[in-house]
């Protein structure tokens, strides 16, 4: 198991750090491609007070010639750092994008519901890698070469100089002052953005219910009032950015403007000559120019910083996979021991002092009333919700003591809430596998009894079922879904409320899915609300309250549950339907 210091190997920063080379790189590079900017000044300064004077056409031509190769080296340079800064971006975006892959997968198994959109964190890797991909970086690299061009302003006459300073101080000065203000409008802009994201990501979810029931309208009124907040955050912050972008151009165009009267009056003084007009005014605007770029692109750069920090949080305080000795295979028996379970990024614990044990080969049934935490026990069963307190072992070894796709390889799982996935029958059953096995998901299906029913569909197992199985019934998805939870004869096989969607011929079918999984020494516990299925189970556990309030031999139990309905009171129905 690699040690729990490791975890920060996920973090942006350290992320970032892989392009650090690259980057040190990019600073030497934006040095030269400054040094060259320089071209256009030193170029006019030998035109207006040489060649002009002199009246030497090959002088012009020598200058000339060598002024276009250093603009032409300079315009490759400068495409070169713009092509490196996109690949670093999108080789950052390669390194970051599983990554929040995997915690948007996560997220609501350690975090609960996580707040604003849930593919939040893969929205922050396409705002880095946007702001990386423009202007901004662009600016930041040339920032620390200004002083090269306020020394040559200096060089040509001190007064100018200093004005540039001043110019220069005054922006940098902007640039803190934009910072300040535009941080209030970005936070709010991001929370309104967030509200708007949720309604519309909750109408998409329950389009069927709010079509069905006519109060669709409603929520896009909901969604106006979202979008209209957010617009107005929006006109705040683009107010905030444009108008210090807009004070940030017209001062540096003023400034160029009072560098050219005043350098007028020095040459008018004879301190100067009338070509170091014109290549001051160069080099002062283009020490200039990345501040102001810097200015124009601040709200990217605030934008891609929440982002980072989104992002570094999220990856830091999920828990680092390890990767622990592979295990052999799990066959002899289940424990839980003193399984304490609370609801993800909360301390509301809704499931505790549970613990028992069963033997391969065994069929429990899980009862209890509604919301008494069952479908929660199947969560932490099978690893999707953390333990408070306690362990689930198989064959003795916690569930932390294989890979999580290692582990999936010994459990099916049919969640209450049935989701499959846009793609085939096949890649849905066999839990999308680069090269599923044929045979195994044909002898999934048939388990579940959905071979017929697939073979029937326009193009068999090669049907495209839609996002969530759209084109199928709710009893084929739950059915297709028993198959998945099926394939590659698990051992230990979760069931909550797998007879939901299902007629009679399909509760049957369940049962003798369920009596192949015991009889080839597999554990199957389900959740049931109906009786049917306990006519195949061994075992009952009845949960009441969160906690474990009976488990044993099923006729024993039931009769139990008879006795004394306060035991459970919401499983009396099920005990006495399942006697009768």
């Amino acid at each position: 198991m690699k040690d729990r210091s490791d975890k920060d190997e996920s973090s942006v920063r350290v992320a970032a750090g892989v392009v650090g080379p690259v980057v040190a790189t990019l600073v030497v590079v934006s040095g030269v491609v400054n040094v060259l900017a320089l071209t256009g000044a030193l170029y006019m300064l030998q035109i207006y007070d040489r060649v002009l004077t002199s009246r030497s056409v090959p002088s012009l031509v020598a200058l000339s010639a060598l002024a276009v190769g250093l603009f032409a080296f300079q315009a490759a340079l400068e495409i070169v750092r713009g092509q490196v800064l996109v690949r670093l971006a999108s080789r950052l975006d390669r390194r970051l994008t599983p990554l929040a892959h995997d915690a948007v997968m996560r997220l609501r198994c350690y975090s609960g519901a996580h707040q604003g959109s849930p593919t939040q964190p893969i929205r922050d890797v396409d705002a880095i890698r946007g702001y990386l991909s423009g202007q901004g970086p662009v600016a930041i690299l040339d920032m620390p070469w200004m002083p090269l061009y306020v020394a040559f302003v200096f060089a040509l006459h001190a007064v100018l100089g200093w004005i540039t300073v001043a110019g220069a101080l005054f922006l940098i000065g902007l640039t803190v002052l934009t910072e300040r203000l535009m941080r209030a409008p970005g936070e709010s802009a991001a929370r309104v953005l967030k509200g708007r994201w949720t309604i519309a990501e909750a109408s998409e979810r329950n389009a069927e219910v709010l079509n069905a029931m006519g109060f669709g309208g409603r929520f896009t009124r909901r969604f106006e009032t979202a979008n209209a907040e957010h617009i107005a955050a929006n006109e705040r912050l683009a107010d905030v950015a444009g108008g210090f972008s807009v004070a940030s151009r017209v001062f540096r165009l003023m400034l160029q403007s009072a560098l050219l009267g005043i350098g007028a009056y020095l040459t008018i003084k004879g301190e100067m000559t009338a070509g170091a007009i014109i290549a001051c005014s160069i080099a002062a605007s283009r020490a200039l120019a990345p501040i102001e770029v810097a200015i124009a692109n601040w709200r990217g750069l605030v934008g891609a910083r929440k982002a980072c920090a989104r992002l570094d949080a999220v990856l830091a305080n999920l828990p680092r996979p390890g990767e622990p000795l592979l295990l052999p295979a799990p066959g002899k028996s289940l424990q839980v021991e003193g399984l304490s379970v609370a609801v993800p990024g909360t301390q509301t614990a809704i499931l505790g002092g549970v613990g028992f044990e069963v033997a391969a080969g065994t069929v429990v049934a899980v009862i209890g009333p509604s919301a008494a935490g069952k479908s929660t026990l199947a969560r932490a069963l099978t690893g999707v919700w953390p333990l408070a307190r306690g362990a689930v072992r198989l064959d003795g070894a916690a569930l932390g003591s294989w890979s999580r796709e290692e582990l999936g390889r010994h459990i099916g799982y049919l969640p209450q809430d049935v989701q499959l996935f846009d793609g085939t029958i096949t890649e849905n059953i066999a839990r999308f596998e680069e090269r599923p096995d044929s045979q195994r998901v044909i002898a999934a299906s048939k388990a579940a009894d959905v071979h017929a029913m697939v073979l029937r569909l326009p193009n068999g197992y090669e049907t495209r079922i839609g996002e969530g199985g759209a084109t199928l019934s709710a009893g084929q998805r739950q059915r297709i879904a028993l198959a998945r939870a099926l394939y590659g004869d698990p051992f230990l096989v979760v069931l909550d409320e797998p007879n939901s969607n299902l007629d009679a011929e399909g509760e049957q079918a369940l049962i003798e899915a369920i009596l192949q999984v015991k009889g080839r020494g597999g554990i199957v516990l389900v959740i049931a609300h109906r009786p049917a299925v306990l006519s195949a189970v061994d075992k009952v556990a009845v949960i009441g309250g969160g906690r474990l309030t009976a488990f044993g031999p099923k006729e024993e139990v039931l009769r139990k549950v008879l006795r004394h309905p306060l035991t459970a009171p919401g499983a009396l129905v099920l005990a006495t339907e399942a006697n009768a």
